[in-house]
């Protein structure tokens, strides 16, 4: 999208800027990604409900300037200070009235492709059913589904706009559920190949998480601020949480994650210091209008609704928009955009109980763990930061800071190699991926798969003999390595893939990959 934007800002230049009409300002330079009802698109929603971090003064700063490690591209040469100045009104205006988006439109939005009582019991393709591959293909909008024994398409069919890249899978492995930017949830099986149902679970959407036991889907909205819980089966809605603080603030949801040991969904809030867990040990029963909000005065960890998904309240120094979790899911550590540090919190007693030295805006996100001299250890890019952060999981001590050409999205490994591979995501060297041994700290080799092309988000076979990478562009194409030898292997053409992900390494929990 920042190529897209840049061009844009070239062949907007030329045409005549309307002096100080915001609205048409909007129309011409924001709607195609922030959608033209300010309501959310690829980009976030532009509402004064959702800015409550971000000062008209800083805002008019990321319009002119951009925002570093995102996808929203500087104005400063196509439009003047007083152009800029009235587009920052316009989005801190509230619209007339912002859309419901409760149980009832959320039900009424599902779409059933196939009965799941109608699909076969097993696989209809000769492909190892683990080995599989959900690639995502931003470029047009589409997902192939990769074979990742023979690396040949078994299936491609059309997404729904802005799909983000996270896929995430049943816990056997049979069906993949995607989410996209404008709230819809799509349930594939990949027995049949074929779409099994649609929901829309919001209007401006940040991820999906799907419970350990593969009964519940949950969705992290940014617009409205709720948590919504769907059977996983059916795609059928159970429940809608409103996300509001002790004194009623509300909040967008940054992300939703499930903690398999635990038996829990853990999501990031982005206005409210507080990550929240919610427990699906019991079972879900549909609740129709209501939310208890049942703070207990005097507890540092609070509960409301002891129905389904019993929310506990952890309160935190800081806002976290990325986490990262352990192997056992005991602790969790997160970084905010702004923050200097990173937090680790204890998930057990619900606190924190250190900070790390993490700045340069670390991608917890996509952070691994493997051993290193007999110590567990966490290693992650940064965005910011021409970097890789490596640190001991017990001391919390950054053990090494590994120099890269530029700053970092991905990286991924695996058990089964004594490599991590890092990308250069971001400036000049963004065709770069670095191949670290895991034994030694030290790069031991940068490939350039395409020399001026974005080259991103490693993920690699069930066996960990191949690595797969992404040709972040139009006219791209993912790139097989041999994970020994560091070979080129085999290149197949795709539109944008940004990201794949391998079925068995998802289920297992992979401690080389984002879970």
């Amino acid at each position: 999208m920042k190529r897209l934007a840049v061009i844009l800002i070239g062949v907007l230049a030329a045409l005549p800027a309307a002096a100080n009409d915001a609205p048409a300002l909007y129309d011409v330079h924001c709607a195609a990604c922030h959608g033209g009802d300010r309501l959310g698109a690829i980009g976030p929603a532009l509402l004064p409900e959702n800015l409550g971090r971000l000062k008209p003064a800083r805002a008019r700063q990321v319009v002119a300037q951009g925002r570093p490690a995102s996808q929203m591209a500087g104005f400063a040469e196509v439009l003047t200070a007083s152009q800029i100045a009235a587009l920052v009104d316009l989005i801190y205006t509230p619209l007339p009235a912002i859309p419901d988006w409760g149980l009832d439109q959320i039900a009424e939005s599902r779409i059933v492709h196939h009965d799941p009582d109608g699909l076969p019991d097993t696989p209809q393709h000769g492909a190892d059913p683990l080995n599989l591959f959900t690639v995502v293909e931003t470029g047009d909008h589409h997902v192939t589904i990769l074979d990742g024994d023979r690396f040949q398409p078994l299936a491609r069919f059309p997404t729904r706009f802005a799909l983000h890249g996270g896929a995430k899978y049943s816990p056997d492995g049979r069906f993949v559920y995607l989410g996209s930017r404008d709230g819809w949830i799509t349930k594939y099986d990949l027995h049949a190949l074929k779409l099994v149902a649609e929901v829309r679970a919001g209007i401006n959407m940040r991820n999906i998480a799907v419970a350990a036991d593969g009964r519940t889907v949950m969705a992290a909205n940014m617009l409205p601020h709720t948590l919504v819980a769907f059977d996983a089966r059916t795609l059928e809605p159970i429940k809608v949480i409103e996300v509001t603080g002790k004194g009623g603030k509300s909040s967008r949801v940054s992300a939703v994650y499930t903690a398999a040991p635990r038996k829990s969904f853990i999501a990031a809030l982005k206005d409210i210091p507080e990550i929240w867990e919610m427990s699906y040990e019991k079972d879900p029963e549909p609740v129709a209008q209501g939310f208890i909000h049942d703070y207990r005065a005097g507890k540092e960890e609070g509960y409301f609704d002891r129905g389904a998904f019993p929310v506990r309240r952890i309160r935190l120094d800081d806002y976290l928009d990325d986490f990262f979790f352990d192997q056992a899911y005991t602790n969790l550590v997160g970084a905010a955009r702004n923050a200097k540090n990173g937090q680790v919190v204890d998930l057990t007693v619900g606190r924190k109980v250190a900070d790390i030295a993490l700045a340069g805006m670390p991608h917890l996100g996509s952070g691994i763990t493997f051993e290193y001299q007999g110590a567990k250890v966490l290693a992650t890019p940064h965005l910011k930061g021409a970097a890789v952060s490596v640190i001991d999981m017990t001391s919390w001590k950054t053990i090494k800071r590994i120099d890269t050409l530029g700053p970092g999205f991905f990286m991924r490994s695996h058990e089964n190699t004594p490599f991590a591979w890092t990308d250069v995501f971001f400036g000049p060297h963004k065709d770069v991926l670095h191949v670290i041994d895991k034994r030694t700290l030290k790069i031991v080799k940068t490939l350039r798969p395409a020399p001026g092309k974005t080259a991103a988000h490693v993920e690699f076979t069930r066996d960990g003999r191949y690595a797969l990478i992404s040709i972040w562009e139009n006219d791209g194409a993912i790139v097989v390595y041999d994970a020994a030898t560091l070979e080129e292997v085999k290149r197949i053409p795709m539109n944008k893939p940004s990201g794949k992900y391998n079925v068995f390494n998802k289920i297992t929990l992979s401690s080389g990959t984002s879970h």
